[in-house]
């Protein structure tokens, strides 16, 4: 059954407001060792009847596949969903990695291409998942608004984009999210973004707020990582800064245990106690955690017990970078 009581936050100043918690669905698709389309169409309409309405896909999950698996989920329940998808990370036929590409005539192709995949007319928002650096991001957004004037997507946003460039592509056409990585160990959209997006109106949506994981507490070690899972070659998965990290993620456990709630729990619901803005979107490809997931929504932490959250998660404390050097090297541009 459906779950009015779970709290709903605006996405920007679309008008629209979705669940307080979405869920990311790359992991259904790539990157996260083996899945069952099958599995993972449960949990979508597992997600929806728990009262989620928010679902964040990209073309390049999966190299399509994932966009295909949410175009089965929304048969029939298209007008229950506001759904998120990205372009920008090219991708090949065998899924070799082409670079980013915002150009305009790229950015139409590919919404083309998405929304034939989704099997859909519009897509809710539409985000550039990676900054081209060799096309400026008036020209990129500027295609993007044409989609919105052609009626193919409704509202835009970016991902992983430094403030300098929000700002020029706001002003182009009104931005209503932004995407970047926020969790108790990644931290630096509190540096400024945090409070950009809330002067100019816009939510903040938090991906890998459980950390790919890590933060619950279920990776015991980078061994127990499928072999494709691309953890394995994630800096903060690896060796010493494993071992550091995860006294860091012991810690947690003992606040959790102390308030009666999970690790997963605790993570998210500092991110929802903590910026009301701030819209986290866990991945999970079960039932049973997504479960855990919802149940965070209505937990509240005091002043106190997220100060000592700050401080359990400083910065300093965290070994190793969000991602390897390559996939650093395009962010925040």
């Amino acid at each position: 059954m459906d779950h009015p009581s779970l709290d709903h936050r605006p996405l920007g100043r679309s008008g629209v407001t979705v669940s307080a918690i979405g869920l990311g669905c790359m992991g259904m698709s790539e990157f996260y060792g083996p899945s069952d389309d099958n599995q993972s169409l449960e949990t979508l309409a597992a997600a929806l009847d728990l009262g989620i309405t928010f679902f964040d896909t990209a073309d390049m999950y999966g190299v399509g596949a994932n966009e295909r698996l949410l175009g089965r989920f929304l048969k029939g329940r298209r007008d229950r969903v506001v759904l998120a998808t990205k372009f920008g990370n090219v991708r090949g036929p065998k899924g070799e990695r082409l670079g980013v590409c915002g150009t305009p005539d790229y950015v139409k192709s590919a919404c083309d291409a998405s929304l034939d995949r989704l099997g859909i007319d519009t897509i809710d928002l539409y985000y550039q998942h990676r900054v081209d650096p060799n096309t400026p991001i008036e020209e990129t957004v500027g295609a993007m608004k044409a989609l919105v004037e052609a009626g193919k997507v409704r509202f835009l946003g970016l991902s992983e984009c430094s403030v300098e460039t929000l700002r020029r592509a706001h002003k182009v056409h009104p931005i209503t999210a932004v995407q970047t990585e926020y969790s108790l160990w990644s931290r630096e959209p509190e540096q400024e973004m945090l409070e950009v997006c809330r002067e100019l109106g816009i939510a903040f949506v938090a991906y890998s707020p459980l950390g790919r994981s890590f933060l619950t507490g279920a990776v015991s070690s980078p061994d127990a990582l499928a072999s494709d899972d691309f953890r394995r070659a994630n800096p903060r998965f690896s060796g010493e800064a494993f071992a550091q990290n995860h006294k860091l993620v012991e810690a947690l456990a003992d606040f959790a245990t102390a308030k009666g709630a999970t690790n997963a729990q605790i993570a998210l619901a500092w991110i929802l106690n903590k910026q009301e803005h701030v819209i986290p979107i866990p991945g999970t490809r079960r039932i049973k955690y997504l479960t855990e997931n919802v149940a965070a929504t209505f937990i509240r932490l005091t002043p106190a017990e997220l100060a000592t959250l700050d401080g359990l998660f400083a910065p300093a404390a965290v070994a190793g970078t969000r991602y390897a050097a390559p996939a650093m090297a395009g962010l925040g541009l």
